[in-house]
C-alpha cells in the first residue's frame, strides 16, 4: 500500500437485537447496533466522524447518534450488500478523508416493510424497463431464487455437482450455528432433512436460502495506529474488491457457473502478498448457498468446478482445511446482508468464538456476492 494511504483497522462490531417481525424502528434498530459496535470498541460518538451506510441515510444517522460533524458520509442506493458501505468506510479512512467510519447494515425481513414493523408491504403497480418482460412471470426483482437455480442448475450440469454435496454444505453450516448463541436456526440438519425438504425454485431448496430477518449490523473502521488505542488488537483490513460485471440484469449473465466472485478474487489477491493457503478461515456469502460454493473455486480454495467434493470431503467443517461460514452463514444467523461474515471474522481473529474458534486464527476473508456484482475484503491480525 502506497505511504500516501493511512494503513486501516476494524476496532468494533455490533448487531441489534435480531429476529422475526420485530417491533422497533429503523432508527432504534440502528441506535442499537452502533451504539453496541462503541461499547465493543471503547468508543463515544466524539471518536467517530464518519457514516457510511445501506438502509438508512447517512447523515440522519450521524445526526440521530450525536456523531455529527461528519467528516465524511455515504449512503447506498444499492450493490453487493454490506461490503459497500464497509468498502466506502475503508477507503474513507485509508484516503485521510475521516479518522473513523462507521459501516452500517440495516435490512428488514420484508420488502417494504413499514417502519413500525406493521407488516405493510409497498409493491408497485406498473414496471417498466427490463422488468417488464420478467415481472408478469414472477420473476421480478425479488424472485432472485429463480436466478440461483439457474445458477445451481449450471454448476451442477457443467461440474457434477450433486444435491448431497448441497445437503451437507447446509449441514455443516448448521452445525456451526449451534455453536452460535446468535444463529437463530440452530437444531441439527441432516443430509436426509435437507433433501427431504420442500424445493423453492429447482434444485434450490429452503435450506439453500437465507433467512428473512429484521436487523442491523455495524462495524466500524480507523487507522491501525488508533485502533490500538480502543479495547480490542486491531483487526487489519489487508486488502479488498469489488466487482460489477454488468447491471442488475441477472437473465443475461454469460456464465451461471461462474458469475461475478472470479473477477473479484482475482482483484483482491492482486492487491496481497498472501495467498489463498494463507487464510486459516472463511466467511462466504450465503444469499444461496450456490454463490459459497462459487466463492470456494473464485478465490482459489480449491480447482474451479471443484468446491461439492471440497465440502463433501470436510475441508469447510470446524476442524478442516477451511473452516467455512462458522457462525451458521445467513441461511442460520439470519439474512444480516452480509455484514455477520464481516463480524464473524473480527471475532475468529480476536479469538473470541468459544466453541466454533479456530485455533490460531490470524487470516480471514468475507465476502458477498450474487449473480453480476461481488465484494471481498481480507483481513489479519
Amino acid at each position: 500500500m502506497p505511504n500516501s494511504l493511512n494503513r486501516v483497522a476494524i476496532a468494533g462490531v455490533g448487531y441489534s437485537q435480531t429476529g422475526r417481525r420485530l417491533n422497533l424502528t429503523n432508527d432504534e434498530m440502528v441506535r442499537q447496533a452502533v451504539t453496541a459496535a462503541m461499547a465493543d470498541a471503547g468508543m463515544t460518538p466524539a471518536d467517530i466522524d464518519g457514516v457510511a451506510t445501506m438502509g438508512g441515510e447517512a447523515m440522519s444517522i450521524g445526526h440521530l447518534l450525536g456523531l455529527d460533524p461528519l467528516s465524511y458520509f455515504f449512503t447506498s442506493n444499492g450493490g453487493p450488500a454490506f461490503v459497500e458501505p464497509a468498502m466506502n468506510a475503508y477507503t474513507a479512512v485509508a484516503a485521510g478523508m475521516a479518522h473513523t467510519v462507521v459501516a452500517v447494515r440495516l435490512i428488514r425481513q420484508q420488502p417494504g416493510q413499514a417502519d413500525r414493523n406493521s407488516g405493510a408491504v409497498t409493491m408497485p403497480a406498473t414496471v417498466g424497463g427490463d422488468a417488464q418482460f420478467t415481472s408478469p412471470f414472477g420473476a421480478d426483482a425479488g424472485a432472485v431464487a429463480m436466478i440461483a437455480g439457474l445458477e445451481m442448475t449450471a454448476h451442477m450440469a457443467k461440474f457434477g455437482t450433486t444435491e448431497e454435496q448441497f445437503a451437507i454444505n447446509a449441514s455443516t453450516q448448521r452445525y456451526h450455528a449451534g455453536l452460535n448463541d446468535d444463529a437463530l436456526l440452530r437444531d441439527p440438519l441432516s443430509v436426509e432433512d435437507y433433501l427431504n425438504s420442500r424445493f423453492v425454485s429447482k434444485p434450490v431448496r429452503i435450506f439453500d436460502c437465507d433467512y428473512p430477518v429484521d436487523s442491523s449490523s455495524a462495524v466500524i473502521f480507523t487507522t491501525v495506529e488508533r485502533a490500538r488505542d480502543w479495547q480490542h488488537k486491531p483487526v487489519v483490513v489487508e486488502a479488498g474488491a469489488l466487482s460489477s460485471l454488468r447491471d442488475m440484469n441477472f437473465y443475461q449473465l454469460d456464465d451461471y457457473a461462474t458469475t461475478s466472485p472470479k473477477h473479484c478474487a482475482d482483484l483482491l489477491w492482486s492487491r496481497t502478498d498472501l495467498t489463498p493457503a494463507d487464510v486459516d478461515c472463511a466467511q462466504l456469502y450465503d444469499g444461496f448457498s450456490i454463490i459459497t460454493l462459487q466463492l470456494l473455486e473464485a478465490l482459489g480454495f480449491c480447482g474451479m468446478g471443484e468446491s461439492g467434493p471440497f465440502v463433501e470431503a470436510g475441508h469447510t467443517r470446524l476442524g478442516g482445511s477451511l473452516p467455512t461460514n462458522t457462525d451458521g452463514g445467513a441461511c442460520n444467523v439470519g439474512r444480516r446482508h452480509g455484514a455477520n461474515f464481516c463480524i464473524e471474522s473480527v471475532r475468529q481473529i480476536r479469538g473470541e468464538c468459544g466453541d466454533r474458534q479456530v485455533p490460531g486464527a490470524e487470516v480471514a476473508v468475507w465476502t458477498n456476492a450474487v449473480g453480476p456484482f461481488a465484494g471481498a475484503m481480507l483481513l489479519t491480525a
